[in-house]
Order: C-alpha cells, then structure tokens, then sequence
C-alpha cells in the first residue's frame, strides 16, 4: 500500500470559496454575514470533485490512501476572530470528513484548528477532540503562524501550546505543522512562507526541551523539511553549540518529514540526509506546484517516481517510505487499517 501523508482538499466545489468570500465581507458587514446552513453542497458534488481530480490521479500515479486535511492556504486564520476561524473550521472540517465517508477506501481526515491571533491555542481543543471522536480524524494541521506570515505567536517550544500537545499525547495523534497564506508581502505564501515555516519549527524545536517534556508527541514537517535536510550540518554544529544531544535523540524520536520535494536531486538529498525511518511518503496533490516538469515531461509533484528512482531508497526502505513510517506515526490510522483487515 502507498499512503500519501500529505493531501489537501484543494478542489471542493466553488460554493465554498463564494461561502467564505461572504464570510470575510460579513466581518466588515455584519448584514452580509452568511449562516453555515447558507452552504449546500451536495454528495454529487463532492464525488465530482474527487473522483476527476485527486482520486484520478491517485489511480494513474499508483497511490492508494491519502490523508486528507483542508486546503491549507484557505485556512487564513489572520481573517477575522476566532469564531471566524472557528465556524470556518467546521465547515472545511466536515467537507473533509464527507469526502472520507464517501471514499473510504482512498481518504481519510485530518484537521485544520481554529486558531486566531493572539488566541490562547488551547481554544482550538473542542474541535480537534470532536474530528478525532466523531470524525475518526487520524492527525491535524498545526498552524505555528497564525499571524500569516507576521509571526507574532510563541514559538512551538512555549507552554502556550502545551494543552494541545497534551490532548494530541492523549489521543496519540500527530499534527502536520503547516503554516497557511502570507498575508506580508514580503514572503510568497507556497515559495517562501512554507518553506520558511519548516525550517523555523524545526529550529524550534532544535533550541528546546520540548520532547523532554511530551517524548511521544509527533510533528510531520512538510515539504521536505524545507531547508533542513540541505543544512544538516548546520543544525547538527548548533545542536553542539547549545549541548543539546545528538539530532538522531533530540528530534529524531518526534519528527518526520515528508517527500513534497519535486525533483529527484532534492528526494536523493533528502533520503541520504534524513534516516529513513524519519520520512514519509507525500505528494500535496493537487496543490502548490501542478504544471509539468520540462526536463522530464512528468509533473513536479507525481513524487512516486523519484521514489521508484531513487538508488539510495530499495528494498525495505521503500515500503517503511510508503506505508511502514505512516502507520507507525499515525497510530489511528494504523489502527483503520486493520480494522479492515490491511
């Protein structure tokens, strides 16, 4: 089996971006404010929007099972307040989980939070304990700026953000830590902001004692890792520089990384730096990158082939890459899976 750790629902249909169009009008106008029974979509629709796009896909590229969260970048939780983001939230939430129920031997949910600036993180708690307990959501979508791109939150090692580390500990989840649209100017949302934000949670992570006090708390960093696995060395030298243990005992016990690199030279660094047990197979499909590779005549992000490529990854390493690491760090998943006999 090849699970894909990393999907958003990038396609749902286009009644849910008039929806949060009017949503964001109604903040400046409360007249224009929708109600959440406003939206109707229709389970016609959301099998249309999967089964011509990520589920076709998935068939022509050879992958089985995706983990599919809401569309990263529309999670915006710079706009407005937290009940914006809360009933926001919801909705992306339960279009995610519909998808699922309609497919479900192809998807299953993780959750975007409602965070909001300057809101205590622990209010995000409500919804992430009813998408796991209702929804069989299996991960979430940990946002570490919710600022968009201002970076005014405490970072990932604060106490702030213990009380839901103690709930993901609880229900043995891990969270994907994806940031969502730049609002600063300064930083392109997919070219910059992303990559900028795994490369800060990583380091993050790297200065504190953070899985000294959750050692069994996960984080997946996508795309990658963004610029950790090509500076290795320099996070090893400033691991050494602050006594922090060896990398392979202070992080490599809690993070992950996952394969949205979209050419081979970057998925051979990757797969050389990072242990293989530390990488999961993704492809963020369909999303940020979707044209077509000129030098290959392959799309940049049909990742699978730099896997089935690769010269470092054979053999056990491959199925730990696509399926083993996956189970292994998503418990709940693991666990419906054998549910059902896989």
């Amino acid at each position: 089996m090849i699970i894909d750790c990393h999907g958003h629902y990038t396609t749902a249909p286009k009644s849910l971006e008039t929806w949060r169009n009017r949503q964001i009008a109604g903040i400046q106008d409360s007249s224009l404010m929708p109600k959440v029974s406003d939206l109707k979509i229709s389970d016609d629709e959301l099998r249309e929007s999967i089964a011509s796009n990520q589920l076709r896909l998935m068939k022509e590229r050879g992958s089985d099972l995706t983990i599919f969260s809401p569309r990263a970048s529309f999670m915006a939780h710079h706009i407005g307040d937290f009940q914006i983001s809360s009933t926001w939230a919801a909705i992306c939430n339960e279009l995610c989980f519909r998808v699922a129920q309609l497919f479900p031997d192809h998807f299953i949910p993780a959750a975007m939070l409602p965070q909001s600036p300057g809101v205590d993180p622990a209010t995000s708690i409500p919804e992430l304990v009813k998408c796991v307990e209702q929804f069989g959501n299996v991960g979430i979508n940990l946002n570490p700026d919710p600022s968009g791109g201002h970076w005014t939150s405490p970072p990932l090692s604060d106490r702030a953000w213990y009380p839901v580390y103690e709930k993901m500990v609880e229900y043995d989840i891990p969270a994907m830590v994806h940031v969502s649209t730049s609002c600063n100017a300064c930083f392109h949302t997919t070219g910059a902001h992303y990559l900028n934000a795994d490369t800060t949670a990583f380091m993050q992570c790297l200065t504190s004692d953070l899985f000294t006090d959750f050692p069994t708390l996960r984080f997946i960093i996508p795309h990658g890792g963004g610029a950790v696995p090509y500076h290795w060395g320099r996070f090893r030298g400033l691991a050494q520089e602050l006594k922090k243990p060896l990398l392979t005992e202070h992080l490599l016990n809690n993070i992950f990384f996952d394969t949205c690199v979209y050419h081979q030279p970057g998925i051979d660094l990757l797969t050389q730096v990072i242990p293989v047990k530390n990488i999961l197979f993704a492809s963020e499909m369909i999303g940020a990158v979707r044209g077509i590779d000129p030098e290959t005549g392959h799309y940049f992000d049909d990742t699978k082939r730099y896997i089935e490529a690769s010269t470092i990854v054979v053999g056990d390493d491959r199925h730990a890459i696509y399926e083993g690491n996956a189970r292994r760090v998503y418990p709940r998943l693991d666990a419906a899976l054998k549910a059902k006999g896989l």
